[in-house]
C-alpha cells in the first residue's frame, strides 16, 4: 500500500479540529518552526478551509470549494452539459450514479446541480477529508441551492473495488450508472503539471487497476458506465465503447449494458 509523508499544520485556532483530523488519518502535528522536519506535503487550514500546501512554492493550497469560482460559474451559469449528456436518462427521470474516481469531486457537483443523485467513492482518506470538509462547508454557507445540491452528494471513503464486490447482484440494487475518471500518470514535463494532479500523484500514488475496475463496472451497472478521458488518449483497458462524447479537450466513453427505459 502506498503512505506519503504528510503532516498536519499546527493552528492553535483549530486546535480540537486537527487533533481529530491526526487521529482519523494517523498523522502528525507539526510546528512551522519545525521547518527541517516538514514534509513535502503538509494539511492545513487555509481561510476556514481544511487544505493541502506543497512546501517550497509559491502556489497556494489546494483544497474544495464549491462556493466560488469555476464551481459557482458552472452551476449559475450553465455548463456540464456534455457529461449530463453522458449520463443518460432524461431531466424528468435522472438515473443514480456512482462516482467510483471522486477526487474534489467537481464532476459529482456539477452532476448534483443538474439534479442527479450522486454516491461518491474516494480511496485516499486524505482527499476524502479535503472533500467532505468542501461539502460540510458548503452546506453551512446558507445558500439553499448550493444546500440542496450538497445533500443529493455522499460520500464513501476506501477501495472503488470493494465498494463495487459489495455491490449486490439484484438489478435494483446497481447503480443506474457507474461513473469513472481515472488519473493518469504523471507528466514527464514536471513543471507544467497543475499543482492539483502534482498533489494528487503524491498523496494517492499512482493510478491502479483503471482496468480492471472497468470490468467489474461495466457488470456492477445497471445501464451504462461512462468513462472520462483526455480527448486523444487510448481506450481505457483497450476496450472500444459504444460511443463516445467529445469535448474540447476530454470525452466521455460511454459503455451501454441497456437501454434507459422511455417514460
Amino acid at each position: 500500500m502506498y503512505i506519503p509523508e504528510l503532516a498536519i499544520l499546527n493552528d492553535d485556532r483549530y486546535c480540537q479540529v486537527l487533533i481529530e483530523l491526526s487521529t482519523a488519518l494517523e498523522l502528525p502535528i507539526v510546528d512551522e518552526t519545525q521547518f527541517s522536519d516538514l514534509p513535502p506535503y503538509v494539511l492545513m487550514i487555509h481561510e476556514g478551509a481544511l487544505s493541502l500546501q506543497e512546501q517550497g512554492v509559491k502556489t497556494g493550497p489546494v483544497y474544495v470549494d464549491f462556493l466560488g469560482g469555476a464551481t459557482t460559474h458552472r452551476r449559475t451559469m450553465g455548463g456540464g452539459e456534455l457529461i449530463v449528456k453522458a449520463m443518460g436518462g432524461s431531466k424528468q427521470q435522472r438515473p443514480s450514479i456512482l462516482d467510483i474516481t471522486a477526487g474534489l469531486g467537481r464532476d459529482s457537483f456539477v452532476l448534483a446541480s443538474w439534479g442527479f443523485s450522486v454516491h461518491m467513492v474516494e480511496r485516499s482518506a486524505v482527499v476524502a477529508a479535503l472533500l467532505r470538509d468542501g461539502m460540510s462547508r458548503a452546506a453551512a454557507y446558507g445558500d439553499f441551492d448550493v444546500r440542496d445540491v450538497v445533500e443529493r452528494m455522499q460520500l464513501w471513503q476506501g477501495e472503488a473495488s470493494s465498494y463495487l464486490q459489495s455491490i449486490g447482484g439484484n438489478d435494483e440494487s446497481l447503480p443506474d450508472v457507474i461513473y469513472m475518471d481515472p488519473m493518469f500518470p504523471p507528466s514527464k514535463k514536471s513543471a507544467l503539471v497543475k499543482k492539483e494532479m502534482r498533489a494528487f500523484h503524491y498523496v494517492v500514488g499512482e493510478d491502479q487497476g483503471g482496468d480492471e475496475l472497468l470490468d467489474v463496472a461495466i457488470q456492477k451497472a445497471r445501464y451504462r458506465v461512462v468513462v472520462k478521458r483526455p480527448k486523444k488518449s487510448v481506450f481505457l483497458n483497450n476496450r472500444k465503447p459504444n460511443f463516445s462524447l467529445e469535448g474540447k479537450a476530454v470525452r466521455f466513453d460511454v459503455y451501454s449494458r441497456k437501454a434507459f427505459p422511455k417514460k
